[in-house]
């Protein structure tokens, strides 16, 4: 963000900024790692991960949404013949 100094940058205040990005960026990693080795151990106890993340997105979703990718799923079948 500019400051009253006609386009200078507040050397300070963008450095703050990038300090909180590669802070968070790391935390994401170490997140997405954690993510990986929960996904082993379910592959290890006999869990498909593909289906793992697919239930965690249905979970995410509220009831109304659920049955209408249920219900459309099932037409779209209905019509291919599965």
């Amino acid at each position: 963000m500019k400051n009253a100094n006609h386009g200078a940058l507040d050397a300070s205040q963008l450095t703050q900024i990038c300090e909180r990005i590669e802070k968070l960026q790391e935390e994401a990693k170490s997140l997405a790692a954690d993510i990986k080795e929960i996904m082993t151990e379910a592959k290890s106890a006999g869990y498909d991960p593909k289906y793992i993340r697919q239930m965690v997105r249905l979970r995410r979703m509220d009831a109304d949404e659920l049955d209408e990718i249920d219900e459309l799923t099932k037409m779209y079948r209905r019509a291919l013949g599965l």
